[in-house]
């Protein structure tokens, strides 16, 4: 029997896929390249915005109609899981496509129900060790769920409460993995900042992360602004295996849209976080660069011109390194969906290139500043004479490919070029 899983979204729904595969390979299942050849398909889906769920629903549909084109008859089955498959409007539409609609927290479980043979390995799928998609990059999640309900956002719903794995677990899981390799472990949750193990929060969890030995650099995704204290930026910016990199979703700079958002911080608030952190990191790392990355909505509900420019002015004080800009997409089930989405499309994408011209030039100002530096880089990736990696900062670097076998490994690179989305460097 072979599986195919086609994930959409972010990085814990890879994770989770990563969770999934090793599941299915206990249970006697392997996995397929090709979607046309594989016995089973799980789609594990993303509901944050419709584009993504309409790529689900267009990918089963014709899966089920060149099925049938072929052979007349069924004879995959469909598994949806992720953030679609517990609503009762995505189940009925799909009703005869998809034979199974499970949350991922309950696959292993209610796989039983389509499965041929008895479930050799059923456990809380956190606790399975993934099928990592390389060897030198690992996904860790430490919790899953969220609660705090931004009235945009499908996840308390999807995955339900925060529910955080135990320390233990976490660090055993880690210490395996730098043990066979691994350089770059990123720790994943909707909020990490509220992970919580009986005493250990989530600076102390950093800290014993930190004392693993071995070379390996530690990231986490994503934080929460209310939720970033001053403990966890002096943790994050004084461990010397924490990267120097935080990414602080700001959603919006107007406090009334804030509010409506149920973010429960103020444009002050937020601004004072990253005058913090900047502030400290130049206090514990002083010959070290940092990033600090944000994600942005708009066309919120009733957001105004004026109440968009202020998203306008905390991103030029911000000055951001990279922001992953969302235009408002409506969301069933939540609280923002009962809401007039009043901001025409047209709108939403000239807000969008506003912010993203903005963006532009604090990158560039930032990234000028690593020319003439020599910085770690992991190469991830070779392609046309070039090596393509990363630095600790998150900065995406093009290397000329001047030596073999670098893909997985740390290299000393010196930045010769800066452009508005990436580095130039040579070894």
């Amino acid at each position: 029997m072979k599986y195919f899983i086609k994930t959409f979204g972010c990085q814990m729904n890879v994770s989770d896929s990563e969770r999934l595969a090793t599941f299915l390979e206990k249970n006697n299942y392997t996995e397929s390249s090709l979607i046309s050849e594989a016995d089973l398909v799980i789609f594990n889906t993303c509901g944050i915005k419709q584009t993504a769920e309409n790529r689900a629903y267009s990918m089963i549909n014709n899966l089920r109609k060149a099925e049938l084109k072929i052979k007349n008859q069924k004879t995959k089955n469909i598994v949806m899981t992720g953030c679609l498959a517990h609503r009762a409007d995505v189940q009925k539409r799909m009703q005869k496509k998809v034979d199974l609609f499970t949350e991922i927290k309950n696959f292993e479980k209610d796989f039983e129900k389509i499965s041929k043979n008895s479930i050799l390995d059923n456990r809380d799928y956190l606790s399975t060790i993934p099928k990592h998609s390389n060897n030198f990059q690992a996904y860790v999640p430490i919790m899953t769920g969220c609660n705090n309900f931004c009235t945009y956002c499908v996840v308390p719903y999807a995955r339900g409460r925060e529910v955080s794995r135990p320390a233990e677990e976490i660090l055993s899981e880690i210490e395996k993995l730098v043990a066979n390799g691994y350089k770059n472990i990123i720790l994943l949750g909707q909020n990490v900042n509220s992970y919580l193990d009986h005493k250990t929060n989530f600076p102390k969890l950093l800290k014993k992360i930190n004392a693993i030995s071995g070379k390996f650099w530690i990231q986490f995704i994503s934080s929460h602004p209310k939720d970033m204290d001053d403990e966890l930026i002096a943790t994050v910016t004084k461990l010397k295996k924490v990267c120097e990199w935080i990414h602080l979703p700001m959603q919006a700079g107007n406090d009334e849209i804030l509010q409506k958002m149920n973010r429960k911080y103020t444009a002050k608030h937020y601004l004072g976080r990253i005058r913090k952190i900047k502030a400290e990191f130049k206090k514990n790392k002083p010959a070290t660069l940092f990033s600090i990355s944000s994600d942005i909505i708009v066309g919120f509900p009733t957001e105004s011109k004026a109440q968009f420019l202020d998203s306008a002015e905390v991103m030029e004080k911000s000055k951001f390194d990279m922001v992953f800009f969302g235009q408002f997409s409506p969301r069933p089930g939540t609280v923002a969906w009962k809401l007039k989405d009043d901001v025409t499309q047209e709108e939403k994408t000239w807000r969008e290139n506003f912010l993203n011209e903005i963006l532009k030039k604090t990158t560039l100002v930032n990234n000028n500043k690593y020319i003439g530096k020599v910085l770690e880089v992991l190469i991830e990736k070779e392609k046309d004479g070039h090596y393509f990696g990363k630095t600790r900062t998150q900065k995406n670097v093009k290397i000329k490919n001047t030596k073999k076998d670098l893909i997985g490994k740390f290299v000393k690179a010196k930045i010769t070029k800066a452009n508005i989305w990436n580095l130039e460097a040579t070894i």
